[in-house]
């Protein structure tokens, strides 16, 4: 059997992180979240894999490229204009017969739960549950038969929704040969799975295991998940009188220096500085070529490569990207006073902790506050001393 995976789109709810790169490749446990995806379809008995690209594709096929690195074969469509699911499975007409797995390629699934899903016959849909089902397309069931999708409707009328995987077969490309775009403009998906629905053959399948990294913070709880499925190793410098406790992961050529103390589960990549007297808490990534240094502390955060937090920092519940540099003594603060969830730019993270979603480059002064909530644009520059809260757009500078 072969799989499609959807990894054509920008994921414009991940911005600013997905301003340089598209979200399939945000890290997870400092891989790629489409890689996690490919080696659990691997493991599940996949070796085939079409993958439709689009925006900002080199850097997916420049990671992965032909799939040997993962012991997989991997062929690339693109997708030339984002105008829906529907239309990227399109272009993968004539790369796939017979039956095949569809996937969409910014999912967190275990290899066990794909495996009970490739036992369904075509036409199947992979259901999960969710507390927030208004920002997703929610399942209404009858008997292990979908009855009826409702696209993210402001009251659900279940809190089962639609996981992004499906089995299908030559069926769905007659199907969407004849879709209309929808009111969005585009061509849904969901919408060629409608005479499946009505006819009552599109069955539902609950997966055990499953998540969605749908808004930036949604990272920090995949983080933690892959984290705790990571093996350790330990393959850096570690000086005298550091502590290490739980799984900790250290990459090549990374050195930890005396003083500091490390909680798993945390990985750390290759090349790194890490200390003297640093502190990282579990579930935090830090990647390549990072510099943690002096008395900076660092809790369940994303650190995307060469970012530097060299002197008295403080960055928890945050997600920062790549060629940061945060002067000394700059802090972003992760719980509000009143205990109340955090809100980021007028929608709520479900979080009472969470600090702030930084994009790549941006340039802090020296003693900078970071409040709860904010997100600061890609190349943003902030002075010394600077309050900064809210959402501040790419390229912004705060004098």
């Amino acid at each position: 059997m072969k799989c499609v995976v959807l990894a054509a789109g920008e994921g414009r709810r991940m911005r600013p992180l997905t301003a340089t790169r598209p979200k399939v490749m945000l890290p997870l446990a400092n891989r790629p979240i489409l890689e996690h995806l490919l080696a659990a379809a691997r493991d599940a008995g996949i070796r085939d894999f079409v993958l439709v690209v689009g925006y900002r594709e080199k850097e997916i096929r420049d990671h992965f490229g032909d799939g040997s690195g993962l012991g997989i074969r991997i062929r690339y469509v693109p997708q030339r204009h984002q105008l829906g699911t529907g239309d990227a499975l399109r272009e993968a007409e004539g790369l796939v017969s017979g039956t095949f797995l569809l996937l969409n390629g910014d999912m967190v699934v275990k290899a066990e739960s794909l495996k009970e899903f490739l036992r369904c016959s075509p036409p199947a849909m992979a259901l999960s549950r969710s507390p927030r089902p208004q920002d997703y397309g929610t399942v209404v069931m009858e008997e292990g038969r979908v009855t009826d999708l409702d696209e993210k409707s402001r009251e659900p009328r279940s809190d089962l929704i639609n996981a992004g995987a499906y089995v299908l077969n030559q069926k769905i490309f007659d199907a969407l040969g004849s879709l209309p775009r929808s009111p969005r403009g585009e061509y849904e998906l969901t919408d060629a799975l409608a005479a499946s629905i009505r006819d009552g053959t599109l069955r539902g399948h609950h997966l055990t295991s499953w998540m969605d990294a749908g808004y930036p913070w949604d990272l920090l709880e995949a983080n933690r998940e892959m984290l705790e499925r990571e093996a350790p190793a330990w393959d850096g410098i570690i000086e005298e009188g550091v502590q290490i406790t739980g799984s900790v992961s250290i990459g090549e050529g990374t050195v930890i220096r005396s003083g500091t103390v490390i909680e798993g589960p945390c990985a750390i990549g290759s090349g790194c500085r890490v200390g003297p007297h640093a502190y990282l808490r579990g579930a935090t990534s830090i990647g390549d070529r990072c510099h943690i240094g002096h008395a900076t502390e660092v809790k369940n955060s994303v650190i995307l490569p060469e970012t530097n937090l060299p002197h008295f920092n403080y960055v928890a519940d945050s997600i920062v990207g790549s060629r940061c540099n945060f002067g000394a003594g700059t802090k972003i603060a992760n719980l509000r006073h009143d205990h109340g969830e955090v809100m980021v730019c007028g929608r709520s993270t479900g979080r009472t902790k969470f600090g702030a979603v930084v994009g790549d480059g941006v340039l802090f002064g020296i003693n900078c506050s970071v409040n709860t909530g904010t997100i600061v644009g890609a190349g943003a520059r902030i002075a010394p001393h600077a309050y900064i809260h809210g959402c501040i757009d790419d390229g912004t500078e705060i004098r």
